[in-house]
């Protein structure tokens, strides 16, 4: 299994070492112990040897079917994990929210986050997956099976993929709060000290629900491999497995995003935290050191970060306070290209030419200079097949204008953008006004801009070759002259994404409307979750704008549905105390947000991955 969790081995081995002399290290490892613990997991767990240590409670050498043991087994196991469930909600929740509700040791919010829906996740098991487990194999002997009741309730443990994203956040909180209040610590160490919990830790109890997916997932296989061609649970067995490794593989895509989402923060933050760097979509391909060579055959130190969409070329601070390094120049991936310089002089040289600027960089050796033109060949090929069918400046879904290519600029005549499409030039992006800022159309690309953006005049061929009015950018390209930029060197924002090309690649896209905090009023826009970047949704004021007015990343949000008032079909987003309430043109299209939002949120990024989902939202 890809990604999912690898538990023990890791920190037993830390447990075999001498505590750390510094405090600050001790600190630091105990903050990183999770992610550790779910890689070591994946080891220990395909090993198989928890099923071995586990075999002590079943019969060796009985008489019984080998599939019947392993459905025994999974009986067994499943008792022994809802005692454990049973440890953290009833025990450890339970006793401290009443704590926390006595205003004592801990605030009543952070209790919550620490243990997540793990009151769910155990109302499941002991109500209703244990006792029709129970049933069945009290039943063996009538009705050989256990694949139909797997089946059946499979779905319902998508309900973990919420635990696992939260569960390196839980055991941070956990860390922190033991070190503010001394009072909640020692509450946690006395039920530590209790037999039930055998001598492990609260973080350790916590581990058993993030390893329950892929131990059912490793019984399952075993049991449809020990299963006779003929046994009428093979069908049923073979889709409860497929069913599981779907369940297995969104807990897999949800610690790999949110560990992507933490080690992308942890750049950022050595970068500064500027605005326009800042982007949950961005992926980091690498970064290193090397040396700018200079005109005057001087190098300096300089640090690279090499995005999926950007070069960050920095340096770093000599007095590293609240950044590690500062950004002298970013160059966009789009229209880069990357070669190696024969260079006697500086060995080891390549040089990156961008639409910024052009960089002679050289690398410590050889390996690691061929490591830097393959990451930034790759990048370069990721650009180039996401952008493949939107060459052009305008694709937007039906309601948008067929664009030109470029070589066909002031050749044909455009099909206009409509100006109820865009409430912004789509050019300098300044919003539209009926006074001062009015629309015009260029007459070569047909896009909406300003007069300011449409002061020339240029010769178009499809018009006999008359000089028409048209934007600065055709006018370059159609008369090649230079015009100085006042904003020359401008980065582009993360919420800079033209409407009409994202919406015409987008998971979902239409008109909804976010209605403010007290639900009375609100505004209209269009709302799209692109394909390229699914854990995002942008709100723009018109489905043609080149600027979405605001952003809002989706992954950990819950999903609510409202129930149906003043004939408004509403819904809601919801994380922590932010609250978002949308209201849908439909009841259709209400559900198919719901279900896209939810999706989003869970960390699911390929559609197709979730066949089982509409049963699961039901349910919940």
């Amino acid at each position: 299994m890809a990604s999912i969790l690898q538990a023990e081995r890791g920190s037993e081995e830390e447990e075999k070492q001498p505590s750390l002399a510094a405090g600050q290290e001790e600190q630091q490892g105990q903050r990183r112990l999770s992610f550790k613990c779910l890689r070591s997991f994946q080891r220990k767990i395909s090993e198989d040897n928890w099923r071995r240590q586990q075999d002590s409670g079943l019969e060796p050498g009985g008489k019984d079917p080998e599939e019947k043991k392993i459905a025994l087994e999974l009986l067994e196991t499943e008792q022994a994990y809802v005692g454990r469930l049973h440890l953290l909600d009833q025990v450890f929740y339970t006793e401290l929210m009443r704590e926390a509700k006595n205003g004592k040791i801990v605030p009543e919010e952070v209790v919550k986050m620490i243990f997540s829906n793990i009151s769910s996740i155990y109302q499941f098991h002991a109500k209703f997956f244990l006792p029709e487990l129970q049933k069945r194999m009290e039943d063996w002997s009538s009705n050989p099976r256990i694949g139909d009741v797997i089946q059946k309730l499979a779905p319902f443990l998508k309900m973990y993929g919420e635990y696992v994203k939260n569960f390196d956040k839980a055991v941070e909180l956990i860390t922190v709060w033991s070190e503010k209040s001394p009072p909640f610590q020692e509450l946690i160490a006395d039920i530590q000290k209790r037999k039930v919990c055998a001598n492990l830790t609260l973080q350790h109890h916590m581990l058993e629900p993030v390893q329950r997916i892929p131990r059912y997932e490793l019984l399952l296989k075993d049991y449809v491999r020990k299963l006779p061609p003929e046994s009428p649970d093979r069908a049923d067995a073979e889709k409860a497995l497929e069913m599981i490794f779907m369940v297995a593989k969104h807990s897999n895509a949800a610690i790999a995003e949110m560990e992507r989402l933490q080690n992308l923060w942890e750049v950022y933050q050595r970068l500064g935290l500027e605005d326009d760097i800042v982007d949950p979509s961005n992926e980091l391909i690498k970064e290193g050191p090397v040396l700018k060579i200079s005109s005057r055959n001087n190098t300096s130190e300089k640090y690279l970060f090499l995005f999926n969409n950007m070069l960050l070329y920095c340096v770093p601070k000599v007095i590293q306070v609240g950044a590690e390094f500062q950004v002298h120049l970013r160059i966009d991936v789009d229209g880069i290209k990357v070669r190696e310089l024969n260079d006697t002089q500086f060995p080891h040289t390549f040089l990156v030419s961008g639409k910024q600027r052009t960089l002679e960089l050289q690398a410590r050796s050889r390996e690691e200079m061929n490591s830097w033109i393959e990451a930034f060949q790759d990048a370069i090929n990721r650009k180039e097949k996401s952008s493949e069918s939107f060459k052009t400046a305008v694709h937007g879904p039906e309601m948008g204008p067929s664009a030109l290519k470029t070589e066909e600029l002031g050749r044909r005549a455009p099909q206009w953008v409509r100006d109820n499409l865009v409430t912004m030039c789509m050019r300098c992006k300044d919003p539209f006004n009926a006074i001062v800022r009015r629309r015009h159309h260029c007459r070569a690309c047909g896009y909406v801009v300003c007069a300011r953006c449409s002061d020339y005049k240029a010769e178009l061929q499809y018009d006999g070759n008359r000089l028409n009015r048209v934007c600065q950018e055709c006018y370059i390209f159609l008369t090649g002259h230079v015009v100085h930029e006042d904003q020359e060197g401008k980065h582009k924002g993360i919420l800079e994404k033209e409407a009409a090309e994202i919406s015409g690649r987008s998971l979902l896209c239409s008109s909804l409307q976010l209605l403010d905090k007290n639900s009375k009023g609100g505004t209209r826009g269009w709302f799209v979750i692109p394909r390229d970047d699914p854990l995002v949704l942008y709100i723009y004021a018109a489905p043609q704008d080149v600027r979405a007015h605001t952003s809002i990343p989706l992954l950990g949000y819950q999903v609510r549905d409202l129930p149906q008032g003043d004939s408004r079909h509403l819904f809601q987003l919801v994380q922590s105390r932010q609250v978002y309430t949308f209201v849908a043109d439909t009841e259709e299209l209400k559900r198919r947000w719901m279900r896209a939002m939810a999706r989003s949120a869970a960390g699911i990024t390929n559609p197709e991955e979730d066949e089982d989902a509409d049963s699961f939202d039901e349910a919940e």
